[in-house]
């Protein structure tokens, strides 16, 4: 899915499969250490995971005044939609960027009527940012949370 911009400095251009070397490299700086930590890196492994991903989800490019920082998948499913590979590049978080493109993503999904669902390491500390904003866990596997997002109910 195409993701509508959110103002002119932040702009979600499709991510190309010529930049999954830009993709990975957020990834590696965004979930590096929590990985690292629990299983040690084995980089062939977490590049056959990521080329697989990029295949089978639609992604984006997360631009700010016209420079790569992250990347965004936001799939729209028959009865939600999916929010994930979330990545900002190390000098971009903690800005309040990723809250503004969360915000964006949760207030498309309520024009549309339509839950968020998502999933992220157990021990990754952006449950956080998502429970501020409405997730409740679901359930649970041995390595991830996943979590919804119900829509909002419309003011009258």
């Amino acid at each position: 899915m195409q993701l509508p911009d959110l103002a002119q400095d932040i702009r979600f251009p499709l991510l190309g499969l010529d930049e999954c070397e830009f993709s990975f490299q957020v990834k590696t700086q965004a979930m590096g250490p929590h990985i690292k930590h629990h299983w040690g890196w084995d980089e062939e492994f977490q590049r056959g995971i990521h080329s697989k991903n990029l295949l089978e989800k639609p992604f984006s490019k997360i631009e700010f005044q016209g420079k790569p920082i992250g990347t965004i998948s936001l799939q729209r499913c028959s009865a939600h939609f999916q929010f994930g590979e979330f990545y900002l590049a190390n000098e971009f978080r903690g800005r309040g960027i990723g809250t503004a493109i969360l915000r964006h993503c949760l207030i498309l999904a309520d024009g549309l009527r339509l839950p968020v669902r998502l999933e992220y390491l157990l021990w990754n500390p952006v449950g956080t940012l998502y429970r501020r904003h409405g997730f409740l866990e679901t359930a649970a596997t041995s390595t991830h949370y996943l979590m919804e997002r119900p829509v909002l109910a419309s003011k009258l």
